[in-house]
């Protein structure tokens, strides 16, 4: 079986070469390229599993290169990682809109990180977290009146604290 093929597009050479590094160790064909014009070129000319994309890139941008990508080759299989410091919802929701798989946050993941993540999504796996230092944050929502919270304007006894031991298990 031919290794899986991936195109690597990142602007810094030293995380360029890092990243290729650490891809080519578990086994990918890797392509690096440093520009968004460099990638189009490239694709022109071969197919690739897993395009994994830088965002900031000098000249065309990543968003751009998917972008192009999924217009000349509609029906390609290729799968889509955005990697990139940029965190925004518009910017993660753009890349999403244009078929990305997955996005993931440089600065939260370290390189074996990002080849297990190119993995899951040559698995199928589904799109993860983008930062997974930041823990989700909980809807909020109105307090449910208690029997401890009063309903009513009328006067009552004060509430009796109960300990978590005490508490009745509903």
């Amino acid at each position: 079986m031919n290794p899986q093929r991936i195109l690597l597009v990142e602007d810094e050479e030293s995380i360029r070469d890092l990243y290729a590094r650490q891809l080519a160790k578990a086994g990918f064909n890797v392509t690096p390229v440093g520009t968004g014009e460099a990638a189009l070129d490239v694709l022109k000319k071969a197919q690739f599993d897993i395009l994994l994309l830088d965002i900031m890139l000098p000249g065309i941008n990543g968003l751009q290169v998917l972008r192009e990508f999924k217009t000349m080759f509609p029906n390609s299989p290729a799968k889509a990682i955005m990697l990139t410091n940029l965190g925004q919802d518009t910017v993660i929701k753009e890349g999403f809109e244009l078929g990305a798989n997955a996005y993931l946050i440089k600065a939260s993941f370290t390189p074996d990180q990002v080849v297990n993540e190119v993995k899951n999504v040559l698995a199928g796996g589904q799109p993860i977290n983008p930062n997974p230092n930041q823990q989700p944050v909980a809807p909020v929502t109105a307090p449910t009146p208690t029997p401890a919270q009063p309903t009513s304007p009328e006067p009552q006894t004060p509430p009796v604290p109960v300990t978590p031991e005490e508490k009745p298990t509903q």
